[in-house]
């Protein structure tokens, strides 16, 4: 046997248990199964005596072996359909998990640059300080002319 065809078969027979736990849960195989029965009983019940082949008499015993044959192999089969999807929830909850604990981190790095942002700019001078600076420079050079010139 080929090493990913078990896998392989294991995952299409895990689809399959999922397909029949969606199916079984819908009003169209509720309806079907009501009509199934109703038609069973109807044809056991008023359809030609030759011809039936579950009695009435005997409590429809084939009717009832089909139902309970139906209802254990639907237990075990929502139950596989069930341990898949917790499954699949498990890996998502890690991935979440994991994407968390990566924005918090982001964010904590994001946040320390604000911080380093700010401080950096506490230091940089604003326009008004160069203007007066400039201003002073301007009006000493003024004064170093004038004293020159004198």
């Amino acid at each position: 046997m080929l090493p990913g065809r078990n896998r392989e078969s294991s995952d299409r027979f895990g689809r399959f248990t999922e397909w029949v736990a969606r199916k079984m849960g819908t009003p169209g195989f509720l309806f079907g199964l009501t009509a199934f029965c109703l038609a069973w009983i109807a044809y056991n019940s008023w359809g030609p005596e030759e011809l039936r082949f579950d009695s009435a008499a005997l409590g429809f015993t084939a009717l009832t072996l089909i139902l309970s044959l139906q209802a254990s192999y639907a237990a075990p089969l929502i139950l596989l359909a069930q341990n898949r999807q917790d499954d699949r929830d498990r890996v998502q909850i890690e991935q979440d998990r994991q994407r968390s604990e990566r924005n918090l981190n982001d964010t904590e790095y994001l946040a320390r640059e604000v911080v380093a942002l700010r401080l950096a700019m506490k230091d940089m001078a604003s326009k008004d300080f160069i203007r007066q600076e400039l201003r002073g420079l301007l009006e000493e050079l003024e004064k170093d002319k004038d004293d020159v010139q004198r």
